[in-house]
């Protein structure tokens, strides 16, 4: 089983990897991109529900943006580089309609991604998340600060 789990991770980092874009790509003024994979059907996860909170002082979390993956799997405009300031961050994927849809019963209802964003200078941020209607792993390529 962990093997399976690491195998996962690996995955995951490789699809992140492919899909790295250079700092003058057009997508460069979008700090943060997501790739959600599908490890029962080895493809990508398309139309699974995205939102991106950001925490506020008194602990709740503040919806910035809503979205859907594509046929990528991916997602790459759920913020700007100026709403994208330094703080405490939370990715929701609505997992339980994505495997519902498919006429599975899955575990979870939701997978949570918390993270800490920009603490040491504007970075940008590639997360994926794999996905089994039982389990979700995630893993992150953070840049170096860029300006």
């Amino acid at each position: 089983m962990a093997f399976h789990s690491v195998f996962l991770v690996f995955l995951a980092g490789l699809a992140l990897c492919s899909e790295a874009a250079p700092l003058d790509h057009p997508d460069a003024k979008h700090p943060l991109s997501v790739k959600v994979v599908d490890s029962v059907r080895g493809s990508p996860a398309t139309n699974v529900a995205v939102k991106l909170y950001k925490g506020a002082a008194d602990g709740s979390w503040e919806l910035l943006n809503s979205q859907q993956t594509n046929e990528k799997g991916g997602l790459s405009e759920l913020t700007t580089k100026e709403q994208f300031v330094a703080g405490l961050y939370k990715l929701e994927l609505d997992t339980a309609s994505y495997w519902k849809s498919m006429g599975l019963n899955p575990f979870h209802q939701h997978a949570d991604v918390v993270f800490t964003a920009n603490d040491a200078g504007n970075r940008r941020y590639k997360i994926a998340v794999v996905l089994t209607p039982f389990s979700y792993s995630t893993t992150a390529v953070v840049s170096e600060p860029v300006e």
